[in-house]
């Protein structure tokens, strides 16, 4: 074997195992479900994460990824709570001296019939899918702005800007207005050298989709996950891991021609024209 082919081959695998390499994220809703994928993937790109979560699983969550050789730390918060936002975004900022990477994760989804649904359920959505990705980009965006380098990514949803079930009107919308605010923000900071994407993930095996099959189907929530898997052509929901790598690639300099963008990963569930016709 060519010696220069394999010692230009270990540098290659040497780059994409550092590619976040000190660069310093934060990831909210990073405690669990797809935010912890992302965070675990982060890291082992040698990122330092920093977690927003208002769940009491964030010290627990952190110690297991410092336990894994992780360097990750964490702030409990209500991304509700614009005050406490920038309070912790203000004390990252003085003890890393920058902000790099941001991924707006944190989201919530309860099925609920529209004409039945409450103003609190509604406002619960709007609240953390929507305003609450406005308060933590607000509270970052300027740091980025000043450093003339940022990446930015959402995470919005296939539910909404393609495709919707009975139930999924709150979030739907939530999810639909992402784009549209992944795409705004895109144009405006363009100039500021910062990259806003979005992710469009189908179903990924995560206890928000254990608990939309429990609102389904509470006395048999195995099945409403069967189900779904056999609706994707690929026969299986996603991982946390392989969201978090598509969320590594846009939050790295790999992705510096793409902004304003929607990437799907679903599994190719939103590939079928309809059920009724093929070979």
């Amino acid at each position: 074997m060519n010696k220069s082919f394999l010692y230009d081959k270990m540098s290659i695998m040497e780059m994409i195992r550092v590619k976040l390499e000190n660069k310093i994220a934060v990831v909210t809703g990073g405690a669990m479900g797809n935010g912890a994928g992302i965070v675990e993937v982060f890291a082992k790109y040698k990122a330092r994460v920093i977690i927003f979560d208002y769940s009491d699983k964030v010290a627990s969550t952190i110690q297991e990824f410092r336990k894994k050789g992780y360097d990750v730390a964490g702030y409990k918060v209500d991304i509700r709570d614009t005050n406490r936002v920038q309070l912790c975004v203000n004390d990252i900022i003085k003890r890393y001296g920058r902000i790099d990477i941001l991924v707006n994760n944190a989201g919530v989804a309860k099925l609920e019939n529209f004409v039945d649904m409450s103003d609190e359920v509604r406002d619960y959505h709007f609240d953390i899918n929507i305003k609450g990705t406005w308060n933590v980009t607000k509270a970052i965006v300027p740091y980025m702005q000043k450093q003339n380098y940022g990446k930015i990514v959402n995470l919005s949803s296939v539910t909404g800007p393609m495709v919707a079930d009975a139930g999924e009107v709150a979030y739907a919308t939530t999810k639909a207005a992402l784009i549209g605010f992944t795409k705004g923000l895109a144009r405006e900071l363009v100039d500021s050298n910062i990259n806003v994407n979005a992710i469009m993930p189908g179903y990924i095996m995560t206890p928000m989709v254990d608990g939309i099959a429990k609102d389904s189907n509470a006395s048999d929530p195995e099945s409403v996950i069967k189900g779904i898997a056999a609706g994707i052509p690929m026969g299986r929901l996603g991982t946390i891991q392989e969201l978090g790598e598509l969320a590594a690639f846009l939050a790295s300099d790999e992705s510096s021609y793409i902004t304003g963008q929607g990437i799907v990963i679903d599994g190719g569930s939103t590939l079928p024209e309809t059920k009724a016709v093929g070979v």
